[in-house]
């Protein structure tokens, strides 16, 4: 099940989802926090990702939603551009059983004069999380603001000194909001995740045609899930015993980064 809210933190200029996050008029409904979740027990979903827009901006009722989730066994997922201060972080964080953070470049200056935001706190941010939840990151490659060989290096460097295993998407840029510049090439997206593998287990590719998007373990090389589009199935991965949540692969006995 995934929500979303009207309202953001930040005010990026290439925005994927401006017509939600820039504005508290969006069309939608109120909804309380034991609704969603009773809707997504009556739908037989198991998980609630907090998406779209900026759950932080609405903090005291993304917690009661993920305290409630949590009493009725389903899962948190948090999606966020992790820009919030530390108080917040670690309020939410233990309610959460994941997250995806958007690393939207590695400038101080371009978070603060073009986004409106703190690269610190979200380093910070991302560290907090990765100490305690399973941690992917995003990085939105946009032309003629991130792209270049610096940025990338910096952003991949960051992530591996937490862990190499911390998954990190790379998705392409399209015009939107206020930023007109040609959408971000194929080429230019294919040659970062080939540049953070070097570095980082597990690179993705997101908004392209990729066939290399499939998750291999890091000892052997086996495909340990396969994709294909939205279509996901899981050929290299074996459990070890029934009380661990832990994958490993089932050629070498590699233990992996991935979540049951």
């Amino acid at each position: 099940m995934s929500i979303g809210f009207t309202g953001c933190n930040l005010r990026c200029p290439f925005c994927q989802n401006w017509q939600i996050s820039q504005t508290t008029e969006a069309a939608g409904k109120k909804i309380q926090a034991e609704d969603i979740v009773s809707q997504t027990l009556a739908l037989g979903l198991k998980h609630i990702a907090y998406t779209y827009s900026e759950p932080f901006v609405h903090a005291e009722f993304v917690a009661d939603c993920m305290s409630a989730a949590r009493d009725n066994g389903i899962s948190n997922v948090l999606v966020t551009n992790g820009c919030v201060n530390e108080e917040a972080a670690r309020a939410i964080i233990p309610l959460a059983d994941a997250a995806n953070i958007d690393l939207k470049c590695f400038s101080d200056y371009s978070y603060k004069k073009i986004l409106g935001g703190s690269l610190s706190a979200v380093k910070d941010f991302i560290k907090i999380a990765a100490e305690n939840i399973h941690t992917e990151i995003t990085t939105l490659i946009v032309p003629e603001f991130n792209d270049s060989e610096r940025e990338i290096d910096n952003c991949t460097d960051f992530i591996a000194s937490i862990s190499k295993n911390i998954p990190w998407h790379i998705s392409a840029y399209h015009p939107a909001y206020k930023w007109n510049v040609p959408p971000a090439k194929t080429e230019t997206i294919l040659g970062i995740k080939k540049r953070a593998r070097q570095k980082l287990s597990y690179c993705y590719t997101g908004n392209i045609n990729d066939n290399g998007n499939d998750t291999l373990c890091a000892g052997c090389g086996a495909v340990l899930v396969k994709r294909n589009g939205y279509k996901i199935t899981k050929p290299g991965l074996a459990k070890k015993t029934s009380g661990d949540n832990s994958y490993y692969c089932g050629q070498c006995g590699t233990r992996t980064a991935l979540l049951c």
